[in-house]
């Protein structure tokens, strides 16, 4: 008799100990914030404390100004994708720089060691299985830019923001 209600009796006292657990370890309540402003925006923030945005300046075509300016490399990069010792896929990628005012010249001047440097990290990326696959996520492109902008900063010092790839696309063979 006992053997059959061991069993109800462990489960009686697991559940106890279970919601006496979740009771003990539950988070303690946020405590409500009154508007001391007397702000009625519907939110717990205290709105009369902020600063004002600042004024963004607009140029003569009513869009913002920026002290950045975008260079795009002239020619596209064409990267083999190869498995198991054979030619599987060409990736053609187009990208552009997010640059400081007045580095464009500089790009243009050293643009093919910049090809140069943006090819062995595309050649190491494509080794390594990036264009493999869903190419295009976020996950698999972000080390990519980051290892290119790494690039770009490398043989044009802090002037570079970012390298954007503005485009991407591969063709099996």
């Amino acid at each position: 008799m006992i053997a059959k209600l061991l069993p109800v009796i462990l489960l009686i006292v697991g559940t106890g100990v279970g919601i006496g657990a979740g009771i003990m370890l539950a988070p303690a309540p946020e405590p409500e914030v009154a508007h001391s402003t007397g702000d009625n925006m519907g939110d717990d923030i205290d709105h009369a404390e902020e600063e004002p945005m600042e004024e963004v300046e607009l140029d003569e075509d009513g869009l913002p100004t920026t002290n950045r300016e975008y260079v795009k490399i002239d020619n596209q990069f064409v990267i083999p994708v190869v498995e198991r010792d054979n030619l599987s896929s060409l990736v053609v990628i187009a990208l552009s720089l997010e640059v400081k005012p007045g580095v464009g010249e500089r790009i243009h001047i050293l643009e093919p060691k910049l090809r140069d440097a943006f090819l062995q990290v595309l050649f190491d990326h494509a080794n390594m299985g990036g264009f493999r696959g869903a190419f295009t996520r976020s996950d698999v492109l972000n080390p990519l830019r980051t290892a290119l902008r790494e690039a770009a900063q490398k043989e044009l010092g802090s002037g570079v923001y970012d390298v954007l790839i503005v485009e991407i696309s591969r063709q099996d063979v």
